[in-house]
């Protein structure tokens, strides 16, 4: 079975779609974690955004980013087409974990 990487197009319009949210993304493995405000809240694996879940996610979809990973939500298409929808989400998630130990 091939396993499909994310494009870095897919990335690049997320954080289109994400801005001014201080948000990032780290290349891992083919795939992209998100982090805004320096806090891990998802993965973006096989052109899909997939957020930590949280009470900001809640009602969304769960799924598995990859296998043998904790369950995520699914951060729909409508979703990533609308700015302020995904943006609440985003930063929602960021607020509801705890801060980055230095």
């Amino acid at each position: 079975m091939r396993r499909v990487s994310t494009s870095r197009s897919t990335v690049d319009h997320l954080l289109e779609q994400l801005e001014p949210l201080p948000v990032r993304v780290r290349a891992m493995f083919g795939e992209y974690g998100l982090y805004c405000d320096e806090r891990f809240v998802g993965v973006v694996c096989d052109d899909v955004l997939h957020l930590k879940p949280t009470a900001a996610t809640e009602g969304l979809a769960e799924g598995s980013p990859y296998p043998g990973a904790k369950p995520h939500r699914i951060v729909g298409a409508d979703a990533v087409e609308d700015p302020a929808l995904l943006q609440r989400l985003v930063a929602g998630t960021a607020e509801a974990l705890p801060a980055r130990r230095r």
